[in-house]
């Protein structure tokens, strides 16, 4: 297939996965589970006829191997987040930390080292669309709460800081949703792992908090070293940097 070859038919309602990989092998492999599984793929074999497929195509999730020809696959991820929070799942057969870290640091949303299981990529991509419009896991599932002039809406899964619109991916969303409900108690890197993952499947390391975290200071133009959202408690974890509120929930 060409590099700039992919499938398009915006009448499909089936979700749209973009699977990015200049291996057509693993290519083939992981559309013929997909398809299985009732998605509708779409195929590039490198890193510029990725970003036009996801500017022609706007797909539900994107399958992104990291080592591509043209432009590589964080170069993509960097590109992609500039205006756009399509889930993104890395594939990568440099699986070091620094790799893992370096792609979640830019956007991504899970990450699976190659060699890797086809069913378990088909599990999380179902997952991440399950929860990518839906509340965070946490509870009680109140659907507005407020750190200051930072307000979460789960119902529209929206995010505004002093009236502006914050665009956040699904994990950053359920990581801040949780810091913010917990209401200033400090949680631990586990914890957060458990509210980001739900079921601990994820091939996460704890770190991987500690790179959503910077990442969602910046987005909320938030300080490390004088938060107004989110602090961090040394060889502890994180916490809301003041009290939450609830709009609506006749809390003050």
């Amino acid at each position: 297939m060409p590099a700039d070859a992919y499938d398009r038919d915006m009448t499909n309602p089936k979700p749209a996965i973009l699977v990015v990989d200049d291996d057509a092998k693993i290519v083939r492999l992981v559309r013929t589970y997909l398809e299985r599984e009732g998605f509708r793929v779409i195929e590039a074999s490198d890193g510029r006829s990725a970003l036009a497929a996801i500017a022609l195509e706007a797909p539900d999730l994107v399958v992104l191997d990291l080592m591509l020809p043209e432009v590589d696959g964080l170069s993509v991820i960097r590109a992609v987040r500039r205006t756009d929070r399509t889930p993104i799942v890395m594939l990568s057969a440099r699986g070091t930390t620094s790799d893992r870290i370096a792609g979640l640091t830019e956007g991504a949303d899970d990450y699976l080292p190659k060699p890797f299981s086809p069913a378990e990529l088909v599990a999380r991509i179902k997952r991440i669309l399950d929860r990518s419009g839906g509340p965070a896991v946490i509870a009680p599932m109140l659907p507005i709460i407020a750190l200051g002039d930072l307000v979460l809406d789960r119902d529209r899964h929206e995010t505004t800081v002093a009236g502006r619109s914050v665009e956040l991916t699904a994990l950053e969303f359920r990581l801040l949703a949780a810091l913010v409900e917990a209401d200033g108690r400090v949680l631990t890197r586990e914890q957060l792992l458990d509210a980001v993952y739900g079921d601990g499947e994820a091939y996460v390391l704890d770190r991987t908090i500690d790179a959503l975290v910077k990442r969602l200071r910046e987005r909320l133009g938030d300080d490390a070293e004088r938060p107004r959202y989110l602090a961090t408690v040394r060889g502890v974890g994180y916490r809301a940097a003041q009290s939450s509120t609830r709009p609506g929930a006749g809390a003050a």
